[in-house]
Order: structure tokens, then C-alpha cells, then sequence
């Protein structure tokens, strides 16, 4: 038992050097001149950021901090430095015109010591390095195990010869900035710079890695002392995300002013790096960085947000809304800058939609909440320029020849200033061009997707799509490759393509350097046709068979089933057919039809080719199907059986589905469906209609009764008590002691003192008299109506006891339970039976402490209920 508590001890000494708590940081320093050994002497001043509110471990009270030669790498001072002063940065209301904005509430604390070194040509890093950051930052991968590594750079004389006299910039940006999620912002990483002649830059950077998850102050310690030399990694950024984007596309710094804008990206944390160079002469002779953690809220601002610019090139007509979805605004004013417009150059909708009287361009104003609270106003540019019709035509396909394209773009206004083209070439980068007309030769045969993007001098901009097929030869299209004809006639051939044709052999055709010649041999010819286009060439064939006669045989006559069609089938050479009569025909010119009349009937059919032709005849019997009657449809309930009573005219018969039905080879089985089901009898005679008769009767079965009579309850002595059963359309109740009416779902009871309990079973019917039963005990406790509140609870996530609530007993309404600290400060409210505290206070866990309750109830007779007490919460 002593090593169990010692090693308790030492876990509780050891999690605050790990806790999670690092929000940010910054290492700035100012010159403070030359001491008597010609060394330059700063002020260095190490500042952490901490967030309040974290459950981490506070701003350690030293920082191990090291002085590195930035050319070697080596150490040249460490020194454990106390905390100078602690300061608090708090954003107090946010204003009327920000709703669930995010707590900013920082800690800082300041290590201040001074320095004397020598000019060194590389100059020198100073570092300092914690582990860890806080968990749950979006951007960054594991970031609870992810330390931060604060520098600052001392300029050397490789730079320039006066480097070393130098004061760091040091960054003024104001901390307490509220940042909403999927919102435009602004954030401020500006900083000042006391050297005069120096000019600062700014950029997004990577942020540093330092620290480890191990103990004490070691190399992979949470708190290394020293802190390892540069270089440094840069965190473990999640994807989209990455130190020169870390907060998404959508957001950008002014490289000028230091200032962050953009769109906000989704609710959560991210770090943030803003490097500043110092700029002297026009060389960069250091670099000072910020790591900062920036919350974006899930919170609503009441803005006028717009995109800088709108253009419509295909009409006068354009919708808009407000990029600010905020439930802060209830009113909207647009102007839409087009007088001519009359009474439509404004709006109060919140979309609205404007059809401009003239093409131009026009500056649009939305102003919201105008004349009210939180009132914000936003411009934009709208260009409004219809007419802009982008198109282009390609000629040639063939591989080795290039393909020609040319641009067909209109434009109303202005001119077409500019083309971009990509071939779909996949086979090289170069199949590009930025003329207005262009040619491409393919190195391979397919398809080939073309993009043309094509702007006009008014802003327009579109892109077109199109598909080029390159193949090796040109195609030829035969209308058919195989035809027959009978002597004497002629037939015409029929290809299409692009380039010269030509046909061989010579004989009995007419037309030979067409697409379409004539041709009538008198036997069976194969001519052949050649397509030339610019020096690609493709050959194609048509066979002409030739015949003296048709050939028709037609198939025996045949027997269906009466209302049935009929299948018929000739073989014949013909190559057009006509079935008489036509009316009983799908389709009566094709060569195996289907007859629909369903009745008997004697068909004929002519084959020609060309002047010839055969004629024959089918006789078809139509027989009548057998009589089936499967009985009446009929409703049963659940799992209750069905009895089936089935009738025919034929000599055999089965039911179907058989697997839930008890003597299936009977006429008259019973069945036992689970679900609404539908039976087939089917019936088979012998009188020449080889299909069976068929009927279905349809068995509706009854969904399953869910009674429910309600959970088991408590009552005290001539309270009424309102019982509810659910799951029917009527109800009883068994037995009805002490019940208003025995016969409805919702009775009330009031039971006297020598009842102790009651077990109801309540039967529940549906529409059609079906029936099942639930129960519930009724307990009656002979004392006055109360609410029963527990000394102690234990908020600790194992499932027991982890609630504060209230229980009630024959109480019909709890108007409100409330938990007070001992300050008097309202910590929960409720007025739902068994809802209780959970033991936070603003999300936060609280200690163990004594707290105070109060109830307001209503008994069943309207009587107030009105009792307090304390409990304790043991953690």
C-alpha cells in the first residue's frame, strides 16, 4: 500500500509538466548599446500566451531559455529565467451585434533578461521550447502531443555590417479579436519596428515543433533545459491545411500591413505563424516570428457581405443574396445603382432579383438592420454585359494531317480579347495556344477533349468543351455492307465521308466517282469503295447477291390459348414482308410478327425482293383457358390463420406461395401468412390450351398490436393518478379499481389509504376487434406528495450517481428545480421531472463542494409543493 500512494503522489506530480496548455508565443528583444568589453547588450523579453479558461497547467514560473550561434549551431548561453510579471488580455462584450461569439481570454506571461554578446557573422537564435499544445486543434495532426519552439533572430554582421545594433520588430496586434466561422474577419499580426531606416514584411510561416511528451527537462522532456539548437520542424500540419496556409484558401495577409483577411474557416482552433522580416538597406537582415492559436466560434455577425464583383454576360437579369446568413438581421436595403429602373432600383427582399434597364457597369448597395441596431452597409461591382455567345469549329480528324481550329465566338459589347486552347494532347505539355485560330497535329489516334477559354473586353469569361475523334484513316459510313436484288433490278449504294470516293469494279455501275452510284449485275458482285481525304485513305466493301426467285416457307399452322398473341415465323431470302389482315399485326412488315387478335384466324404473308415475290398462308386455333376462382379476398389478425375455399373447370391445380399454407393440395387449406399475402390457384386442362387459369385471393393480415399501458408508477393516497395505454383504437382495464372508466386509453385513478398497489393488465383491440394486453403497477404511497432530492452526487462518468435531479412523488408538475453555489449564484434551472446538473459550470467540471437546491411543485389537487435543501458534489 505505500509504493500504490507514493506512486500516486508522483503521477499527480508529473501531470502538470505534461498538461496541455500552450496557446502561443513570441520572443522579442531591444539594443541597449555596447558594454565596456565591446559586446552588444539587449533586452530580451520572452512573452507565452495561455488560455484562461484550459484546465492545463498555469505559465510555468521559469522558462529554460538558450542562445544559439544561428552559422554553428552552438549553444553560446542558457539561463533559467523567472517570470517577470502575468498579465490577463480578456475581450469583454462582444456587442448586440455578435451572438455565441467565442471566450478570448488569455493569460500572458512575461520572462524578461538581458544579454551581452558578440558580434557574430551569422548572428544568433534565441529559443525557447514547451510541450505541449492544447488538444483539439483542427489544423494540426495529434496536437496534444505537439510542442512549440518561440525564437527571435539577432542579426550578424554577414548581413550587414551594422546587424547587430538592432531592435527586434515586435508585434502590436490587438489578441482579443473575435473570429466566426464561415464569416469575413479581419486579425491584425502588424508589428513595430524602433530602428527607423528598417522596412518590414509579413507572410504566414510554419509553426515549430520543441518539447516532448517525456519527464523532467530533458532532451524529450516537456520542458528541455536547454532547449535543442536550430534547425527546426516545422508541426504536423493536417491536410488542406500547412504553415503558409493555415487557415484554408479563403484567407490571405497583406504582406505590407501584416493584416489577416478572409473568410473564416469552420468552427474550431488553428495555429496561426506570422513571420515579420526586418528589411534594412533592401536586405532582409532577420526574421521574428508570432505562433498565436485563434479560435474561429460557431457565432453569428449581423455584416453586409458581398463579393467584390458580379458579372452577367447572358442577360440583364441577376439574383442576389447576402453572403451573411445571420439571424441578427431582420431587415435588408438594396440598391441596385440603376435609376433608370424606376421603382425597381430597390429592394427590401432578402434575395432579391433585378433586371438592369441598360448594359453597364453598376455599383450595388446593401445596406442591413438599416435605421436599427447593428445597421451595416457593403458595395459591389456588377458588369452587366449580355450577348456573349463563345463557340468554335474544328476541321480534320485524321492522324498526321492538322487539325485546324477555328474560333466562331460573338460578343454584343465590346471585343473578343483573348483565347486559350488545350487539344487534349496527353502525350505532351505544349498543346496549348493563345491565338485566336490555331492548328494541332495529334501523335496518337482517340478522343481528344478540347477546351477553349475565351474572354471579352467587357469581363466576360466562359469555357467550352468539345470532343475531336483522330483516328489513322477516314471513316466511311455504308447505309449496308450486304443487300440481295432480283434480275433485272437496280440498287443504289450509299456511303458517306469526308474527302473524294471512288468504286471498282467497273461493271454495270453508274456513277463510279460518287458517294451514291448505281449499280444491277446480273450474279453476285462485291464492289469496292475508296475514300481519299488529304492523303489518308480507307477502304470499305459491298456484297450484291443476286437472285432469280424469292424463297418462302412458311411454319405449320399451330393452337394458342384464346386472348393469347401468336408467334409467327417464316424463312425466307425477302427483304420486304406484308401479313394480312394488318390489324391483327404489331407491326405487319417485318418478317416474323406478332399476331394480337387471340382469336382463330387464317394469316398470309408476301416476300419481295424488289419485283419478285412468294405468297403463303398460317391458320392459327385459338382455345379458351381454363376457369379458376380462388374465393374471396378476406382480414385476419396477427398470426392468426386464414381458410383458403377454391373452385375450377380443369383436371389439375396447385396454390402458391405453398410454404405457409397446411394441406397446399386441397382446394380448401388453411393458411398462416406473416404478412398481407396474395394466393394464386392455378388450373391446367386438357383441352388443347396448354397455359394455366389463373385467380389470387388476397390475405390482409393486420399489423402486430404494440399495447403499452405505460412505465410502473408511484402515487400517494387520494392523489389522482393519469394512466395512459397506447397501441389500439379502443381499451380495458383490468381490474378497474379505483379507475374513472375502465374503458378508455387515458383513465384517471384515485386510490384510498388500505390499497398499497395495483397491477392493471389493459387490453388493447384495433380497428377490427383484434387484441393484446400490456401491464403496469401502480405503487401508492400513503404520505403527502413530495419531491425527493439526493445529499450527494458523484459527477464522475461511471453511469452512477452522475446527475443531480429531482424524483417526484404524486406530483403532477415540477414548475422549477434549481442549484445554487454558496455565493447565491444560479448554477441550473429546469422544469422537467428527473432532468438534473450535471456538475459543470460553463462546460467546466467543478470540485467537490456543497451546494444549495430549491423545488417549486404542483400536486394533483393544484396544491403548491415548495421544498430546499444541499447536497454535495464529490469528486
Amino acid at each position: 500500500m505505500k509504493y500504490f500512494i507514493v506512486a500516486i503522489a508522483l503521477l499527480f506530480q508529473a501531470i502538470p509538466m505534461l498538461a496541455n496548455h500552450i496557446t502561443g508565443g513570441e520572443i522579442f528583444y531591444t539594443y541597449a548599446g555596447l558594454d565596456g568589453n565591446g559586446n552588444h547588450q539587449y533586452h530580451v523579453t520572452l512573452k507565452l500566451y495561455r488560455d484562461h479558461n484550459s484546465t492545463g497547467a498555469q505559465l510555468d514560473g521559469a522558462a529554460a531559455i538558450a542562445v544559439f550561434n544561428t552559422s554553428s549551431g552552438a549553444m553560446v548561453w542558457n539561463n533559467s529565467i523567472n517570470m517577470t510579471r502575468q498579465t490577463r488580455l480578456i475581450l469583454g462584450s462582444p456587442g448586440p451585434c455578435i451572438t455565441n461569439a467565442p471566450v478570448v481570454d488569455y493569460d500572458v506571461g512575461y520572462y524578461e533578461f538581458d544579454l551581452s554578446l558578440p558580434p557574430a557573422p551569422g548572428g544568433y537564435t534565441i529559443t525557447y521550447q514547451r510541450c505541449c499544445r492544447i488538444a483539439g486543434i483542427n489544423n494540426l495532426s495529434s496536437s496534444s502531443s505537439v510542442g512549440a519552439t518561440y525564437t527571435a533572430i539577432i542579426p550578424g554582421t554577414t548581413a550587414r555590417p551594422d546587424g547587430p545594433i538592432n531592435n527586434s520588430a515586435r508585434f502590436t496586434g490587438a489578441d482579443t479579436v473575435i473570429v466566426c466561422g464561415g464569416y469575413p474577419f479581419t486579425y491584425s499580426f502588424a508589428a513595430i519596428d524602433p530602428d527607423p531606416t528598417d522596412q518590414l514584411t509579413y507572410s504566414f510561416c510554419d509553426a515549430f515543433i520543441g518539447g516532448g511528451t517525456g519527464q523532467g527537462t530533458g532532451t524529450n522532456g516537456a520542458q528541455p533545459n536547454p532547449p535543442a539548437g536550430p534547425p527546426y520542424s516545422a508541426v504536423p500540419y493536417a491536410f488542406p491545411y500547412s504553415g503558409f496556409s493555415p487557415l484554408g484558401p479563403g484567407v490571405s495577409i497583406n504582406s505590407a500591413t501584416g493584416l489577416i483577411t478572409g473568410m473564416a474557416p469552420a468552427q474550431g482552433i488553428y495555429v496561426v505563424t506570422v513571420c515579420v522580416n526586418e528589411i534594412r538597406n533592401g536586405v532582409v537582415i532577420a526574421t521574428q516570428r508570432k505562433d498565436l492559436q485563434i479560435k474561429a466560434g460557431d457565432c453569428d455577425v449581423a455584416s453586409a457581405t458581398l463579393n467584390p464583383q458580379y458579372i452577367t454576360c447572358d442577360g440583364f437579369t441577376m439574383d442576389f443574396f447576402n453572403l451573411s446568413n445571420s439571424p441578427l438581421i431582420n431587415s435588408y436595403f438594396w440598391d441596385f445603382g440603376d435609376p433608370a429602373s424606376g421603382a425597381n432600383n430597390t429592394s427590401t427582399s432578402s434575395t432579391p432579383t433585378h433586371t438592369f434597364s441598360v448594359a453597364g457597369d453598376y455599383t450595388i448597395k446593401l445596406v442591413t438592420n438599416r435605421g436599427q441596431e447593428c445597421s451595416d452597409s457593403t458595395t459591389a461591382i456588377v458588369k452587366v454585359w449580355p450577348g456573349f455567345f463563345p463557340a468554335f469549329t474544328s476541321t480534320g480528324i485524321c492522324l498526321r494531317n492538322p487539325v485546324l481550329f477555328n474560333d466562331a465566338t460573338t460578343t454584343n459589347y465590346g471585343f473578343v480579347d483573348s483565347w486559350r486552347w488545350n487539344f487534349g494532347d496527353l502525350t505532351t505539355l505544349a498543346d496549348t495556344s493563345r491565338l485566336q485560330n490555331s492548328t494541332w497535329t495529334y501523335a496518337d489516334t482517340g478522343s481528344k477533349a478540347i477546351t477553349l477559354i475565351v474572354t471579352n473586353s467587357k469581363g466576360c469569361i466562359d469555357t467550352l468543351t468539345d470532343t475531336v475523334h483522330i483516328i489513322d484513316r477516314p471513316p466511311i459510313t455504308l447505309a449496308f455492307r450486304d443487300t440481295l436484288i432480283c434480275v433485272p433490278d437496280a440498287v443504289q449504294l450509299q456511303a458517306s465521308g469526308t474527302g473524294i470516293f471512288s468504286w471498282s469494279p467497273s461493271i454495270s455501275i453508274v456513277n463510279a466517282n460518287t458517294a451514291t452510284p448505281t449499280v444491277n449485275p446480273v450474279s453476285t458482285t462485291t464492289y469496292y469503295v475508296q475514300l481519299d481525304e488529304q492523303g489518308c485513305i480507307n477502304t470499305d466493301s459491298v456484297r450484291i447477291r443476286v437472285v432469280n426467285f424469292v424463297t418462302l416457307n412458311e411454319m405449320p399452322d399451330t393452337t394458342i390459348c384464346q386472348t393469347d398473341t401468336a408467334q409467327l415465323r417464316i424463312s425466307s431470302d425477302g427483304l420486304q414482308y406484308s401479313w394480312t389482315p394488318a390489324s391483327a399485326f404489331v407491326d405487319a412488315t417485318v418478317q416474323n410478327p406478332v399476331a394480337i387478335a387471340g382469336t382463330t384466324a387464317l394469316y398470309t404473308v408476301t416476300a419481295r425482293i424488289g419485283s419478285c415475290s412468294a405468297t403463303r398462308n398460317i391458320q392459327v386455333t385459338a382455345i379458351p383457358y381454363p376457369v379458376a376462382n380462388a374465393g374471396p379476398d378476406t382480414i385476419i389478425c396477427y398470426s392468426h390463420p386464414a381458410f383458403l375455399h377454391g373452385s375450377h373447370d380443369g383436371n389439375s391445380f396447385t396454390w402458391s406461395p405453398a410454404g405457409s399454407l397446411i394441406n397446399p393440395n386441397t382446394l380448401n387449406p388453411t393458411a398462416f401468412p406473416s404478412r398481407t399475402t396474395q394466393y394464386v390457384l392455378s388450373v391446367l386442362a386438357n383441352r388443347g390450351c396448354p397455359k394455366p387459369g389463373r385467380d389470387t385471393v388476397f390475405i390482409t393480415v393486420m399489423p402486430k398490436i404494440n399495447p403499452y399501458a405505460g412505465n410502473d408508477t408511484l402515487v400517494v393516497v387520494g392523489q389522482p393518478l393519469q394512466l395512459n395505454a397506447e397501441g389500439g383504437v379502443s381499451y380495458q382495464w383490468i381490474p378497474p379499481t379505483g379507475l374513472n372508466n375502465a374503458f378508455i386509453k387515458n383513465p384517471i385513478g384515485i386510490y384510498p389509504a388500505e390499497i398499497d398497489s395495483v397491477l392493471y393488465t389493459v387490453l388493447v383491440y384495433d380497428s377490427i376487434g383484434c387484441v393484446d394486453s400490456a401491464f403496469v403497477n401502480v405503487t401508492v404511497f400513503k404520505t403527502n406528495p413530495y419531491v425527493f432530492v439526493p445529499s450527494g452526487f458523484t459527477p464522475n462518468g461511471d453511469g452512477l450517481n452522475d446527475v443531480l435531479r429531482p424524483i417526484a412523488v404524486g406530483v403532477k408538475e415540477i414548475k422549477y428545480f434549481a442549484v445554487y453555489n454558496r455565493w447565491g449564484q444560479l448554477l441550473f434551472r429546469t422544469s422537467i421531472n428527473g432532468h438534473g446538473w450535471d456538475g459543470r459550470i460553463g462546460g467546466a467540471l467543478q470540485g467537490t463542494n456543497v451546494f444549495v437546491w430549491m423545488v417549486s411543485a404542483v400536486d394533483y389537487l393544484d396544491k403548491p409543493v415548495f421544498l430546499k435543501g444541499t447536497t454535495t458534489l464529490i469528486r
